[in-house]
């Protein structure tokens, strides 16, 4: 339970802040960390777990910057009654959901319109834009978590799928985003991806992509935040915010509370719990993501993506790791394997030279959806709590600019412009 905070409490932050606490070790707060440091504010994360621990662990590392669009378009209506009745869909919603989650959905309905889609488009822009000069930004600070440019093929069924895609593409970059790409033939297809198989008639190359191994580079992340100075502890599973003596206090299970002048929520999917009682209203839900990693018999070295399945393949540690689907339960309901043997029934007519007997890492994570598709970055009703999370599928992509934006408002008292349409009080 979260302590409510008194009328007289509420408002701007009295001074600038000399020390914060950051509630959350995946990449967005330690991103939000890290910026902090370099601001001069001494830093200390905690997180119930580790670094990592959650969604940031295993997604599948691809930055995707002209693809990172709100989720709700109109087309998913569709997809998600489908899903009602088919237990393989990529899109999972339990007939038997709870109503929280069926008031969400709802909402997330009604702003599945192209007109919504569209301004949700243009909002992210701002945090699509420079989210890979700020990657950049991070590795000339010394966060030298592996991250590399490659090319990424996508594969269709027919013609017919593989232009729509052009198509969807076009649009977006006339809405500001897009990816540039080129059809390919299939031996050029499968010089780049040798695990390209003979169901794919249509091919894509998107050059100049970058992926990431999320889990060295949020360790990589976490090392330069102590190495700045920050303090990160695990173990630590807050219940409840509190201000005491012009300090934000974080009350964890069985540890000494912390405090500092300024508290950023960046828990994911369990951002709501705490941020409710600061007038954050927007719910944050999981869209939990499954992921699974194979041996294939030639080295994978580009990410393949197969839009007609809803899941992509990347490189990791020199094995291939599917990454797809997207179920609504709990963040700490348990792993549901039937999900992965979903993933692997779709994608495997789509790949060959793939050991898919020799499959390990199998994982979920929630992804923290809000029902526009736009994160929640900024100050809540309460002096020096700030809330950043909700991001959906492209937490990796925005979690560093998140951090440097919010890093600013933290530390200036204004939210740069950039940050409006993400007000968590809207």
């Amino acid at each position: 339970m979260v302590d409510a905070v008194a009328p007289r409490t509420l408002g701007r932050m009295s001074r600038t802040p000399r020390s914060a606490v950051i509630v959350g070790a995946g990449i967005v707060g330690l991103s939000t960390a890290w910026f902090l440091r370099e601001r001069g504010v001494a830093v200390t994360v905690v997180d119930r777990s580790a670094p990592a621990a959650g969604a940031s662990w295993g997604n599948a590392g691809w930055l995707s910057p002209g693809k990172a669009v709100p989720l709700g378009e109109p087309s998913v209506l569709r997809t998600s009654v489908t899903s009602l009745f088919d237990a393989d869909a990529a899109l999972r919603i339990p007939p038997r959901a709870d109503p929280g989650l069926w008031a969400f959905l709802v909402r997330f309905a009604l702003r599945c319109t192209r007109r919504q889609w569209t301004r949700g488009v243009r909002a992210l822009n701002a945090l699509n834009g420079p989210s890979v000069e700020t990657f950049d930004e991070l590795a000339d600070g010394g966060v030298d978590g592996p991250m590399r440019t490659t090319s990424v093929v996508a594969g269709f069924g027919d013609a017919q799928a593989g232009e729509a895609m052009c198509d969807e593409l076009a649009g977006l970059s006339g809405l500001g985003g897009g990816l540039d790409f080129e059809r390919i033939t299939r031996e050029r297809a499968r010089e780049l991806a040798p695990q390209i198989g003979e169901r794919t008639k249509y091919l894509l190359e998107f050059p100049r992509q970058r992926i990431i191994e999320p889990s060295d580079y949020i360790d990589a992340l976490a090392k330069a935040v102590t190495e700045r100075g920050g303090v990160i502890r695990g173990g630590f599973t807050v219940h409840n915010l509190r201000h005491q003596h012009g300090k934000v206090f974080v009350d964890g299970y069985g540890v000494e509370p912390v405090a500092a002048d300024a508290v950023v929520i960046a828990t994911g999917a369990w951002l709501s719990s705490l941020a409710r009682a600061f007038g954050v209203r927007t719910r944050v839900q999981a869209g939990r993501g499954y992921s699974f990693t194979v041996s294939t018999e030639e080295p994978a070295t580009v990410p393949i993506f197969l839009p007609a399945t809803r899941a992509v393949a990347t490189p990791s540690h020199g094995r291939l790791r599917l990454a797809g689907t997207m179920e609504f339960l709990p963040p700490d309901a348990p792993m549901d394997t039937r999900r992965i043997d979903a993933i692997q029934r779709a994608v495997s007519p789509w790949l060959t030279g793939v050991t898919w007997a020799d499959r390990a890492d199998e994982w979920v994570g929630p992804r923290p959806l809000t029902p526009d598709g736009l994160p929640l970055i900024g100050a809540t009703r309460a002096p020096g709590v700030f809330v950043a999370g909700g991001h959906g599928m492209w937490g990796a992509t925005q979690g560093p600019i998140t951090g440097k934006l919010l890093a600013e408002q933290i530390v200036t008292g204004q939210a740069p412009p950039d940050l409006h349409p993400f007000d968590p009080l809207r």
